[in-house]
């Protein structure tokens, strides 16, 4: 029988596989020397001659090094040749040495794209190119008419704006047009897991330099009567001495001014100038802080608090999302008109409103190791000599998260530039019996000269380029080593913001980290040496997934009723709504038949009990007359949504619990509320029944079993027979048994009516290992859950038993199986 296979006959030539072995093992070979012949003699086998001598007598006492490299010349250079061609006979490519962050799609044809170290290597691999076909390629421009390489960047921001880390992050993540920015949705390897593991357990970073920044510059009177009209009752006194003195931030939500709880805008970080400066050291100043601390003891120092002239000019910057810079500025200069009206002063107290975008650049720096990354990347000038930052200084690096700092801590000081010192190297957090010390605000350790306008402006551009900062490393002594920082070096103030997500359940895993703020111009600078310790880089979805990892609410997804809400979900529902309609009627989800009321966005009239209208949408204009007469007959029911929020929620739901007119105690806990920071209650004409049925709470929902919550799910209330029944099988440990499933399966889709809220963000909790998510309920439904756990839990022993937990059902739009869960209330 013929052989199937060309190289089976008998004719003795080697197949593939014996070329490639015998290929590779040439390769391997190493070349020995021959031994030296005499002319005229030939070798002749057979026994030696030779008498054994002792090979270790008569050794020198030193070898001459360059004789010795001379002789054995031949066998390093076979041993070199040998590594090379063994290296290079290798069946793995260039590109596919290199660890997976390093690589590059367009390394297969762009050899630039590869490290130097492997790059004759990827060029001695790649195709030989093909020139174009004549008349095919586009003709080059003149000399004249290319634009450089800053004009074309400045062209194509034309309708955006770039940070400065745009080129960085365009290389390595998927880019979108967000708020007016060009921003980085996540990286372009696969790095869900790892973010998350490393906002755990190790160090991730994210550019949040698009967050808006706004200046007030007033009397501190005026300005702490502007923030207490705008702020949440609810919150702190922006204007306490706890945050007037400029050692902490305050992290609040903002309202149009006198209209609580209506007017919903979004979240905002304040912080105060420190009210006690350092005293800063110039080139003809001889007095250190040293020298000040010692004319100045013996006298009385009174805290930095009481020192404040209430009429002295404040300085207090805001920083929100770019999303609500509109209604911030609208609301502020609305609250500055009223309260310049109020007090009746003259013109010359006004208050100014600046704007700082592009003026400063934010670093979010997460996880328990942001501590020893900034230890390692940061470099304190020499001349720093406060004694309260220095124990600071000392104990970051003991410390293992920056969650046992005090809360929004701030500290303000000067460093060197981190390119001289690049590239860092993390410290090592010291674990010590007695616990790291802890240093507490104060207003001298948060006082930094980035307030200064003058100094932001003169730093805006390095005095060195990087070419000059590696000219001057080339020419160190000792290659490898940190620059010595010269007087003509800059030095940058920063400021370190402490932040924190965290709930008060212990459920919820906290994530702690550091905000750090740096002048513009220094953007590259930082994030290079922070990139460079090891710390992953994370964009929109990883510091989305670390809020939703820490059961707190993401700014503008789970926030109804905002203006920033609603352009969000619109603008998401229209890109599903085409994603959906390009597909074929075959392959994409039939929502009419699974009765999914709103497949692209969620539905708060059918929450909140607002009938639907009868005439749709496609009405002939015919019948506007009679529709207009049905309206008048059957007025439409108009109610104001809103969201009841707050770090009080708890106990104000706990007072509300207890009333039989739980309507009118809601409208008096809101009045309170008005009345605690000066605002007079609401007006007459607002019902409590109506101010009870367009109320919304924010949620937490825990999966009792199997299930996977997805956006837009909706949550249905069940009756007492289901409930009781459902509640049943989990008291007995049968939550995730399959007569569940089985029964869920085989019952019909619940109605409409019966849905009491949405989720707003769901997925698969890693920390939880199960589905989670967070949603919004209606504060009617929430009360009538309440009474019905009253009802089938009237015999619970108060005393031994753990309060029950509200059970609901939730359905994702694309499916028709619903799921147990439990609901919680989520302090936002």
């Amino acid at each position: 029988m013929t052989s199937k296979r060309k190289n089976d006959d008998e004719s003795g030539e080697p197949t593939a596989r014996e070329k490639k072995k015998q290929k590779v093992a040439i390769a391997r070979t190493i070349s020995v020397q021959p031994a030296p012949s005499n002319a005229g003699e030939s070798a002749v086998a057979g026994p030696s001659n030779v008498t054994p001598v002792n090979s270790l007598s008569g050794l020198p006492s030193a070898i001459d090094v360059e004789k010795f490299v001379e002789a054995r010349a031949f066998e390093i250079d076979a041993m070199q040749k040998a590594i090379k061609t063994a290296g290079a006979s290798s069946t793995q490519r260039a590109w596919q040495a290199l660890p997976r962050h390093l690589r590059r799609r367009a390394a297969s044809h762009d050899v630039r794209r590869v490290p130097s170290r492997l790059r004759e290597k990827a060029r001695a691999e790649m195709d030989p190119v093909r020139k174009k076909a004549l008349g095919q390629s586009m003709p080059k421009l003149g000399r004249n008419n290319r634009l450089c390489r800053t004009d074309s960047f400045l062209r194509r921001q034309r309708d955006k704006s770039w940070l400065e880390t745009h080129v960085w992050h365009a290389k390595r993540m998927k880019m979108e047009n967000m708020w007016g920015y060009r921003l980085a949705v996540h990286p372009t390897e696969k790095a869900y897991r790892p973010s998350h593991r490393a906002s755990i357990h190790g160090s991730i970073v994210h550019d949040a330099s698009y967050l808006t920044l706004l200046e007030m510059k007033g009397t501190e009177d005026i300005l702490s009567k502007v923030l207490q009209l705008c702020c949440d009752p609810q919150g702190p006194n922006p204007g306490s001495k706890r945050y007037l003195g400029g050692s902490r931030v305050l992290d609040i939500h903002v309202y149009e001014p006198a209209m609580y709880p209506f007017g919903h805008i979004g979240p905002t970080t304040i912080f105060w100038r420190p009210a006690v400066l350092p005293e800063t050291r110039n080139d003809n100043s001889k007095m250190s802080y040293s020298q000040s601390s010692q004319a100045e003891k013996g006298k009385e120092k009174a805290s930095p608090v009481s020192q404040i002239n209430p009429t002295q000019e404040r300085v207090v910057w805001l920083q929100f999302h770019p999303m609500i810079h509109d209604d911030m500025v609208a609301a502020l200069k609305s609250a500055i008109s009223t309260c310049l009206a109020t007090l009746a002063l003259p013109s010359a107290n006004s208050v100014e409103l600046a704007d700082l975008r592009g003026q400063v650049n934010v670093f979010e720096i997460m996880g328990p190791k942001s501590c020893q990354v900034l230890k390692g990347a940061l470099s304190p000038v020499s001349h720093e000599k406060r004694d309260d930052f220095l124990k600071f200084w000392l104990s970051l690096n003991d410390l293992t998260s920056s969650g046992s700092l005090p809360r929004g801590m701030i500290i303000g000081f000067k460093v060197n530039d981190p390119r001289l010192a690049f590239p860092p190297r993390n410290a090592k957090a010291k674990i010590k019996d007695q616990g790291p010390t802890i240093t507490f605000p104060a207003a001298t350790l948060a006082a930094s000269e980035i307030w200064d306008e003058k100094i932001r402006t003169g730093l805006s551009k390095p005095k060195f380029k990087k070419k000059d900062i590696d000219e001057r490393r080339s020419k160190n002594p000792v290659l490898g080593t940190p620059l010595n920082p010269l007087r003509q070096d800059d030095r940058v103030p920063v400021i370190l913001i402490q932040r924190s997500l965290e709930q008060q359940n212990k459920e919820s895993q906290s994530i702690h980290g550091w905000t750090l703020i740096v002048p513009s111009g220094w953007s590259m600078a930082f994030f290079n040496s922070l990139v460079f310790t090891g710390t992953r880089v994370g964009g929109q979805r990883e510091r989305q997934t670390q809020a939703y990892e820490a059961s707190t609410c993401y700014f503008p997804r789970d926030y109804p009723f905002t203006k920033a809400y609603q352009t969000y979900v619109l603008q998401r529902a229209t890109e599903e709504n085409d994603k959906w309609n390009r597909k074929p009627p075959a392959k994409r989800v039939n929502f009419e038949k699974l009765r999914t009321r709103s497949p692209w966005k969620p539905d708060w009239d059918v929450v909140l009990g607002v009938p639907k209208p009868k005439v749709g949408d496609f009405v002939s204009t015919q019948r506007e007359g009679e529709d207009m007469i049905m309206e008048q007959e059957h007025p439409r029911v108009v109610l104001e949504p809103w969201l009841l929020r707050g770090p009080d929620i708890r106990n104000i739901l706990t007072r509300l619990f207890g009333l039989f007119n739980q309507a009118g105690g809601l409208l008096s806990e809101i009045n309170n509320l008005r009345v605690k920071r000066g605002l007079a209650p609401m007006n007459t004409h607002i019902e409590a029944n109506k101010l009870l049925s367009g109320a919304l709470v924010s949620i937490r929902i825990s999966m009792c079993g199997r299930g996977l919550p997805e956006d837009s799910a909706m949550i249905y209330s069940m009756d007492d027979d289901e409930s009781q029944k459902l509640n049943e099988l989990l008291l007995k440990g049968k939550m995730v048994d399959q007569k569940v499933d089985d029964q869920d399966n085989d019952e019909e889709i619940p109605s409409p009516d019966s849905i009491i809220g949405y989720v707003t963000t769901g997925n698969y909790s890693l920390s939880r290992g199960e589905g989670f998510a967070i949603g919004a309920l209606s504060l009617k439904a929430l009360f009538e859950l309440q009474v019905q756990v009253g009802r089938l839990h009237s015999n619970r022993n108060t005393s031994t038993s753990a309060p029950p937990q509200f059970l609901v059902k939730v359905r994702n739009r694309d499916s028709q199986q619903c799921r147990l869960a439990h609901v919680e209330v989520l302090e936002n």
